[in-house]
């Protein structure tokens, strides 16, 4: 007589429940390395620099697509969905339970920022829990228009290396990789966000607020002009 499998939790959540537990987790981690990174550099007096800044948040990304990209696609960010979802590779069902899920996993890892770094004040008032900044003297609309572009750069990463069908199995190091150069040009611009729920976490954490609209604005159109780029022009037609 066979013996009866009794259910467990992972059989009974389904695909997409995983998808969005992933997705939570993912967001936590790469923004709890990313965001803290510029938290212990203001601690450190600027001892990780631009550079170390944007290792720790292209290092976790690709940590984190490698992880957990077979699962939910490795988007942690609500503008990579989008993106993905006008170039015909999400589910457009499935967008706003994906950008549920990343915020969540956002907003977890500003409070455990808010948390570990509670003992250094001067270090979370400085950075407000490394919540991305707009330059002072950077108009709006070119902070928006550098987030707009360094997300389609991000973007057209993901496309190239995730999505197609033909791509190299190099997803989560050239995901990484584009972000740690894009934050290594926008960094002391914007913070080079290029996600609204980097924004988002930390900034609930920290009660800040400032320039909310180019961390919105910027990713969620740039993503919606690469995933156009790619659907018409540069997805391979078999």
């Amino acid at each position: 007589m066979r013996a009866v499998q009794r259910p467990t939790l992972t059989m009974a959540l389904s695909r997409h429940d995983r998808a969005l537990l992933v997705e939570a987790a993912g967001t936590f981690m790469f923004f709890s390395i990313g965001a803290g990174a510029i938290v212990t550099n203001a601690m450190t007096s600027g001892a990780i620099g631009v550079l170390g800044i944007a290792f720790a948040h292209g290092l976790a990304l690709a940590v984190a697509v490698s992880a957990f990209g077979s699962i939910s696609g490795g988007h942690f960010n609500p503008a990579v969905t989008l993106g993905v979802a006008i170039a015909g590779r999400h589910p457009r069902e499935r967008i706003l339970t994906y950008w549920g899920a990343q915020l969540v996993g956002a907003l977890v890892a500003g409070i455990f920022l808010r948390l570990a770094f509670e003992p250094f004040p001067a270090a979370v008032d400085a950075t407000h829990l490394g919540t991305p900044t707009v330059a002072t003297g950077l108009p709006l609309v070119t902070a928006i228009l550098i987030e707009g572009v360094l997300t389609i750069f991000l973007l057209w990463a993901v496309f190239g290396t995730a999505v197609s069908p033909s791509a190299p199995k190099i997803a989560g190091f050239g995901i990484g990789l584009t972000v740690a150069a894009d934050i290594l040009i926008g960094g002391p611009l914007t913070g080079a966000a290029m996600n609204p729920a980097r924004w988002f976490g930390p900034a609930v954490a920290a009660g800040f607020f400032d320039n909310w609209s180019v961390y919105w604005i910027g990713p969620l159109l740039g993503a919606a002009l690469a995933g156009l780029s790619y659907r018409f022009l540069f997805r391979e037609t078999v």
